[in-house]
């Protein structure tokens, strides 16, 4: 998708380098307590925090939206980013994972979403103990879960925009314009 906007990027797991990005990316899907630990074992667990509190933008996705929080239900003996307080919790119904396409309700939060369907691979959802975070919700199997935040420099979506056709496209060109 990057390549598509002919947007310039460095993919990297150095310090050093992530040191000089003015905008983050965390994309991917995986593991909880996978990407905890590869985090922590590279120090990152700590300079994306301290990056995003100092101005850094940032994107997560879907794996990237659920380690900004404390904790999660796949992997309880660890602890997430806590750049935002609140849970990743389990579906208790339903097939799981959620896969395919789902529409979201954008809140009055959000910056860069359309009310529109966006493509969902995943068999967590977030729980933020402030609603002020919510910039979408949706809904799976009769839960309403948020499906995006949005707080300062920090924009996070638990569904994949690279998958999501021409409205994960107008998302990636709004949120890389500002």
């Amino acid at each position: 998708m990057l390549d598509s906007l002919c947007l310039d990027y460095c993919v990297s797991d150095k310090k050093d380098e992530i040191l000089k990005a003015k905008q983050l990316i965390f994309p991917g899907q995986g593991h909880f307590g996978q990407a905890m630990k590869n985090l922590s074992s590279k120090g990152l667990n700590k300079l994306i925090p301290e990056m995003i509190e100092n101005g850094a933008k940032f994107l997560g996705i879907c794996i990237g939206l659920q380690i900004l929080f404390e904790k999660s239900e796949e992997a309880p003996e660890e602890q997430g980013l806590g750049v935002i307080k609140g849970e990743a919790l389990r579906y208790k119904k339903g097939k799981i994972p959620q896969i395919g396409w789902n529409k979201i309700k954008t809140t009055k939060n959000n910056l860069y979403l359309s009310d529109d369907y966006y493509y969902f691979v995943n068999s967590y959802y977030v729980r933020p103990e402030k609603e002020d975070f919510i910039s979408s919700v949706c809904d799976y199997e009769g839960v309403e879960f948020c499906s995006s935040v949005n707080y300062k420099n920090l924009t996070a979506v638990q569904f994949h925009p690279e998958k999501s056709a021409e409205a994960g496209r107008l998302f990636f060109e709004k949120w890389a314009a500002e």
